[in-house]
């Protein structure tokens, strides 16, 4: 999904569900659950891409947004996360909430290094995603 200035206005609107109902209307054509997922997971690494490169220009506005971005979409998978499957879905709660904080603290203290941090984790649960569902292919 190409990011355009409507985005931009969409911003405040990504938060809790918001993230799910804006990525599927972008998305018509989505095939399943788990391909919004790995969508959901391909948006904070590209969010994240964005607002360390809103860090590296000094550009605080856009740093927000982008940090926002990405916190939105975390938020909305801690929603969807099924705590009827058992340990593996407490983990993920527990992963994604310090992924939030990561990401608010790099925001704050315009650290790189923790944006880097939170896409390492979110690159590996990317990957990890489709193996297991075999969305990819």
């Amino acid at each position: 999904m190409k990011e355009t200035n409507k985005d931009d206005e969409k911003g405040s609107e990504m938060y809790g569900s918001g993230a799910y109902n804006i990525y599927a209307q972008n998305n018509i054509g989505i095939e399943s659950p788990a391909k919004l997922v790995e969508m959901l997971y391909e948006g904070v690494l590209r969010f994240n891409a964005q607002a360390k490169k809103a860090i590296k220009d000094g550009d605080i506005a856009k740093r927000v947004y982008w940090t926002n971005r990405s916190i939105a979409v975390i938020t909305e998978l801690v929603s969807v996360l099924d705590t009827e499957q058992g340990q593996v879905s407490g983990y993920l709660s527990g992963l994604y909430y310090y992924e939030i904080r990561l990401l608010t603290e790099a925001g704050d203290e315009q650290n790189t290094a923790k944006i880097d941090e939170c896409s390492n984790v979110f690159r590996t649960l990317l990957e990890a995603w489709r193996e297991t569902t075999d969305v990819a292919n």
